[in-house]
């Protein structure tokens, strides 16, 4: 069941902001080791610089008129209260596009692509190859409440975005974008639903096929890419584990620390973009807090870390010699975490565009935003008869 779009404005209280600045009066840091950088986590100095920033030179009403010039809604789609921006394409024949975020980002990392893909005359384009955007707040995340129900996984969310897109918003068929959950979200939502899905395009693989006996033998490129990633979990994984497992416990100290908050998100930020280890080469003290302020004025960053718990108990696996078969599209950006051969991709996938991006990791909305929308497209365009 799903009930018509509410225009929706965020306007966080003052107390909110007033409860704010008196804990980031009152942090109390931790020791650390001299010398030590990253090597153990978060790096308190620019911890420290990031926090001082926050108390005395961040203007969170700025960023929030910011936020406010996309143009905002909120439906109620089977019992869950989902956020949405909503932003109409100028052009001949605009292709409705979902693009759904992930982990710890927001609808927010739409922001830089949202014009030049509704709009692409204003930036140089062809009218031609407008979009209607949709960028949803996962549920439990931002501004999308926390239902506060077991189950939501990246299926069920799957099923929820697909209500919004053909019940509340009237699209038949539509295209989808989509990085880390928001990929896996996508992929689920392409297996479920292929008849609504014109394309299918990711910068992170969502979904993986079933590589037990009877599959077709891995290559050398897929055992060193599976090497990697195991590698990369004994090393990076410990944040995943917890979250996986022990989602309520972490809530408790991230809902009420705000430098806690602020550590656990900058150091998956900095680990996870293509940044040289300086996370502020790619973005600005502002665009960081803009992010974090997100999981703190709405309190979800609880909901949003027990996604990683749901999805493992759900379970769902890619069924033996199965793959999606809607029409996909995929950048391969360096600075991924994730960074599969293309047969890889090509087993889960029917494959129809592949691009190297020269530069990028984690964030490619966020990160290349250029080449991102220069990508979608070129990809969309063969695609855009069939809505």
């Amino acid at each position: 069941m799903a009930d018509s779009p509410t225009p929706f404005r965020i306007d966080v209280p003052a107390p909110v902001l007033d409860d704010l600045r008196a804990r980031l009066d009152r942090t109390r840091m931790p020791g650390a080791v001299a010398g030590a950088g990253w090597d153990y986590g978060t790096d308190l100095d620019v911890l420290e610089r990031l926090l001082a920033h926050w108390r005395d030179g961040y203007d969170w009403r700025a960023a929030e008129a910011a936020l406010n010039e996309l143009p905002q809604f909120t439906a109620e789609v089977d019992g869950h209260t989902l956020h949405f921006a909503h932003v109409r394409g100028k052009g001949p024949n605009p292709v409705p596009l979902l693009f759904s975020h992930g982990w710890p980002g927001s609808f927010w990392e739409v922001h830089k692509i949202v014009g030049p893909l509704t709009d692409p005359a204003a930036y140089g384009g062809d009218p031609g190859d407008s979009f209607d955007v949709i960028a949803p707040s996962l549920p439990g995340y931002g501004f999308s409440p926390d239902a506060g129900v077991p189950g939501v996984h990246p299926g069920r969310i799957a099923d929820l975005f697909a209500s919004l897109m053909t019940d509340v918003l009237g699209y038949d068929r539509f295209g989808l974008q989509g990085g880390d959950w928001g990929s896996m979200v996508s992929s689920r939502l392409a297996y479920a639903h292929p008849e609504r899905v014109i394309g299918l395009h990711l910068n992170m693989a969502g979904v993986r096929a079933d590589t037990g006996p009877g599959s077709p033998p891995l290559t050398e490129a897929e055992k060193t890419f599976l090497s990697e990633m195991a590698k990369w979990r004994s090393e990076e994984g410990a944040y995943q584990a917890i979250q996986s497992t022990k989602p309520q416990t972490l809530a408790y100290a991230l809902t009420d620390s705000p430098a806690g908050l602020a550590a656990w998100i900058l150091e998956k930020l900095r680990a996870w973009t293509d940044c040289g280890g300086d996370v502020t080469s790619v973005f600005t003290l502002d665009e960081l807090l803009t992010n974090i302020m997100i999981y703190w004025v709405s309190g979800t960053i609880g909901s949003s870390v027990r996604l990683y718990c749901e999805a493992l108990r759900d379970g769902w696996r890619l069924p033996f010699a199965e793959r999606i078969e809607v029409s996909t599209g995929f950048a391969r950006l360096p600075g991924e975490i994730s960074k599969p051969p293309r047969e890889w991709v090509e087993r889960a996938y029917r494959l129809e565009r592949w691009t190297e991006f020269e530069s990028g990791g984690h964030f490619a909305a966020l990160e290349q935003p250029v080449a991102l929308v220069a990508d979608v497209r070129d990809f969309f365009r063969s695609l855009r008869s069939s809505v």
